[in-house]
């Protein structure tokens, strides 16, 4: 279970939240879900296999098969979309968030149903809306049978400048054995983090984004302004949709390489690679590229590292943690469907499952990044018994 992201800013640059109160109140309401949503685990035999707070949970259907599923929405870049008015791509982020998920307890996404919450039923939009849903469905190789869509006029705000207000939310579920069931307790020190690229911020950290661009209120003529630093508008930019992984991902499953975690970077960046079930930091000391989309809402909103960090990818979509033997074909079969990737960092023994950016003097732990001074670990001497 996780929380999105909401915004506070502060005075000077722009954070999500003011004077760090935001994470603490995140994670104390993180623990107040979690103590009551725990307690259904054991209401009927299908219980979930792991704990809450992982990118998908698995249900047990059978000694063999599990059932993983997740939930996910597109948040505020539906502002965006709005500001624009083109929501034909919007459907494939909700499946992408959703589908990316699952992938990461090493199952194969296969179906999703949508939530639709609008304030007025507008056919033509819902359609707009419907080929994405479809676009994204057929890279995630999913089908979606069925959904729900809620006329709720009372509770969401009538938009003078763009009209109807709506939000879309998905549940996708995949299957796994559960004897291949991943979650990273494989990992030893020494093996390697492959990164593969992002599309941009994909749908986290819109509501800093927005505010850092200066999007808040009727920013439709500024979304069509032309960027030459980005070669388009700054509207296009914002509303590509975000990378599925789902092909090479299935790839890297079907093959007999040492795949030991696979992380989605979403909101909290390379923080979620703490989120695996290993007591091991990690040093990212070749971060990918970032797009220069980056750059523009760093310096817009006079944003400090240690925060994009925390709330953008940084160029970094997914992540997957392999040996050394088997990083450089990992590398490979990304590559043949279509995305960048390259080795960015290792693993090292650490109980606090810190992650070190030393090319940004950064180490990060309890959903923070801060800066650092601190030399992060070298690479460690692997013994035969961690090869």
């Amino acid at each position: 279970m996780t929380i999105s992201n909401r915004s506070s800013f502060s005075k000077g640059s722009l954070t999500y939240d003011a004077a760090g109160d935001r994470v603490g109140r995140e994670l104390a309401g993180l623990k107040e879900l979690g103590k009551w949503i725990s307690q259904t685990f054991n209401y009927n035999e299908i219980e979930p296999v792991l704990p809450l707070g992982y990118f998908a949970n698995v249900l047990r259907l059978s000694t063999d098969i599990g059932l993983a599923i997740s939930t996910d929405g597109v948040g505020t870049k539906m502002l965006v979309a709005q500001a624009l008015g083109k929501l034909d791509t919007v459907g494939i982020d909700c499946v992408a968030m959703n589908a990316n998920d699952v992938l990461c307890v090493g199952a194969k996404p296969i179906s999703m149903v949508d939530y639709i919450a609008i304030s007025e039923i507008e056919p033509e939009i819902l359609g707009e809306l419907a080929k994405g849903l479809r676009d994204g469905a057929r890279l995630a190789r999913i089908n979606i049978p069925g959904g729900e869509i809620a006329q709720i006029r009372e509770m969401l705000r009538e938009d003078a400048n763009h009209g109807c207000s709506l939000d879309l939310v998905g549940t996708c579920v995949g299957t796994v054995h559960l004897q291949r069931l991943i979650v990273g307790e494989k990992i030893k020190p020494g093996d390697l983090v492959v990164g593969i690229e992002s599309n941009g911020i994909h749908s986290n950290g819109f509501t800093l984004a927005r505010r850092a661009l200066g999007l808040v209120g009727d920013a439709g003529a500024r979304l069509s302004e032309y960027c030459p630093e980005l070669g388009h508008t700054l509207g296009d930019e914002l509303l590509r949709p975000t990378n599925i992984y789902v092909s090479e991902i299935l790839a890297l499953l079907e093959s007999d390489l040492a795949i030991k975690a696979l992380i989605h970077i979403t909101g909290d960046g390379l923080l979620n690679l703490a989120r695996v079930d290993s007591e091991t930091g990690y040093v990212i000391e070749g971060p990918l590229k970032p797009s220069p989309i980056f750059s523009m809402i760093r310096h817009s909103g006079n944003i400090e590292d240690a925060e994009m960090f925390r709330v953008f990818n940084m160029g970094t979509g997914f992540c997957v943690v392999t040996t050394p033997d088997d990083a450089p074909r990992v590398e490979q079969i990304v590559a043949e469907h279509g995305h960048r990737a390259s080795v960015i960092g290792y693993t090292v023994n650490d109980p606090q499952r810190r992650i070190w950016i030393p090319p940004h003097d950064l180490v990060g732990s309890n959903h923070t990044f801060r800066t650092t001074t601190e030399k992060p670990p070298a690479y460690p001497q692997r013994t035969r018994e961690q090869l």
